[in-house]
């Protein structure tokens, strides 16, 4: 497992779902040369070009039009999507060549005409299929949930989706309530469950679709009723009057949940200020055009303009908000470990001024609502960010919380936000303790060696009575768990900093 997440971590979510579903393409079209699908390579690969080509014309001119910054890897997935759940046609038939032409235009042009300030609400996938069922009378198969063959690539392929993403409370809420609905209203139970996960839209949908990060709620317990409606509103005998569900029809209800329970759009941010933090470590500080409501800990989906920061893995990247929620300005940290990725190179290159966009405000790595709980930080490296926005706001408004702070680094050159966490020292009175690997040096709250038990027994006796919070690079959190574990802390009390992607 270590070394698929060693793996995973290299790549994008949007890259490992790309990734995705050209594998279940080119295993069809080898299907269909031997005869085990009923559609030919050549029908295949037609629909395929068909779907991009009109798809990446569409996002072109609507990008044009409303200046936006394009992503080609989501414009790639959504038309792949399509040419899986869409019949696919052969280059002789002109009529299927327009329909799915209309479906790539419909699809993008959601995107831009069906959204709130820079956010769309439905799945373009979805949204292009359903409007073909209720203006074209042509409802979509879902011909990738109809062969056995397929199934294992969509669930080994989907499994590596869900990893990447850790949104495996989604998938089983959904899944849970989608066979516990098929069940009930179904006169024969297990043969509709069998049926629903052998030959149906039943993973598929779950995988590619209701995973997608842009239609997706922004915390845990949202997600869990996300899935659940999708869910209940997925099972094909479910029916008002003569009117049917359908897999499309049940996401594109989910999507309007998500839209009213996390409103929050897509912003635009100038850069302002770009300065070195520690070793190997710098701050870009933004100013957003509209102020962005967040909380302490949640990350967000920032995205450089088109043609800076592109490499495979795409110019969009994950980070964590350094900044307090009543700072004005966005700080955004990030460890310029070599060798630098384009999109670091990029960023470090981008001029004062340069405006990026930020999107889909996620996480549940946040303080209690309770300020008299107490808390505990454990750090490593860049795993610093979200602790610098929480201390933070407790210095703006001046809440006394009763917080200590561990943070590990291998010499004192690599600490980052030094004189902020003195301050909350000589302000509040947080302890915060420095652990050096590899540096010997003394300073105020310095320590030499690892973050482990010892160290948090001596530095935070009561620590049995603390809800900890874990952030930095993922091998470290999940050694810091262990030793947690080791020293009785449960679970429930031990939080980690994940969102779907590294720099």
């Amino acid at each position: 497992m270590n070394y698929i997440d060693s793996i995973l971590n290299r790549i994008t979510m949007y890259r490992v779902a790309l990734y995705y579903l050209i594998a279940l393409l080119l295993l069809a079209g080898a299907l269909g040369f031997f005869h085990v699908l009923p559609y030919s390579p050549l029908a295949i690969a037609f629909s395929v070009a068909v779907l991009i080509g009109s798809s990446w014309v569409t996002n072109l001119i609507f990008a044009k039009a409303w200046r936006a910054v394009p992503s080609s890897a989501s414009l790639y997935i959504t038309a792949l999507i399509l040419a899986l759940i869409v019949t696919p046609v052969a280059p002789t038939d002109i009529a299927g060549a327009l329909f799915l032409a209309v479906l790539g235009v419909w699809a993008m042009a959601s995107k831009y005409l069906l959204a709130v300030r820079g956010k769309h609400i439905f799945n373009p996938a979805a949204l292009a299929v359903g409007l073909s069922g209720l203006f074209l009378a042509h409802s979509a198969s879902w011909w990738v949930g109809g062969n056995l063959a397929l199934l294992p690539v969509v669930l080994i392929g989907g499994l590596l989706i869900v990893r990447k993403l850790q949104r495996f409370d989604l998938l089983l809420s959904f899944g849970f309530a989608a066979l516990a609905t098929v069940a009930i209203t179904s006169a024969s139970p297990l043969q509709a469950v069998w049926t629903t996960l052998l030959h149906s839209s039943f993973f598929f949908l779950a995988f590619a679709m209701l995973t997608e990060p842009a239609t997706m709620p922004p915390t845990r317990a949202m997600r869990i009723v996300y899935g659940i409606l999708v869910g209940i509103w997925f099972a094909p005998a479910l029916h008002i009057g003569s009117f049917y569900f359908t897999p499309e029809l049940a996401l594109l209800l989910g999507n309007l949940f998500v839209f009213f329970v996390s409103p929050q759009a897509r912003r635009m941010l100038t850069l302002v200020e770009h300065q070195v933090l520690a070793n190997a470590t710098h701050e870009f500080v933004f100013t957003p055009n509209r102020p962005l409501a967040f909380a302490s800990g949640q990350y967000l989906e920032w995205t450089l303009p088109e043609g800076r920061g592109t490499d495979q893995r795409g110019n969009r990247r994950y980070f964590t908000i350094a900044s307090a929620p009543s700072e004005t300005e966005l700080r955004l940290g990030v460890r310029m470990s070599k060798p630098l990725s384009s999109f670091k190179r990029a960023l470090l290159e981008l001029p004062l001024g340069t405006s990026v966009s930020v999107a889909q405000l996620s996480g549940d790595f946040v303080l209690p609502k309770d300020p008299k709980r107490k808390v505990a930080f454990i750090a490593g490296g860049i795993g610093i960010t979200p602790f610098r926005s929480m201390v933070g706001s407790f210095l703006d408004s001046k809440e006394g919380r009763d917080a200590v702070l561990l943070y590990s680094n291998r010499t004192v050159e690599d600490v980052a936000y030094y004189d902020f966490f003195e301050r909350a020292r000589a302000e509040l009175g947080m302890k915060t303790v420095y652990a050096l690997t590899d540096d010997t040096r003394t300073f105020p709250g310095a320590y030499t060696g690892f973050v482990d038990a010892a160290l948090i027994e001596r530095e935070i006796p009561d620590y049995h009575e603390r809800t900890f919070y874990l952030s930095g690079p993922r091998s470290m959190v999940l050694a810091f768990k262990k030793t947690l574990r080791a020293l009785g802390v449960p679970a429930r009390r031990v939080k980690t900093d994940y969102f779907p992607g590294f720099a």
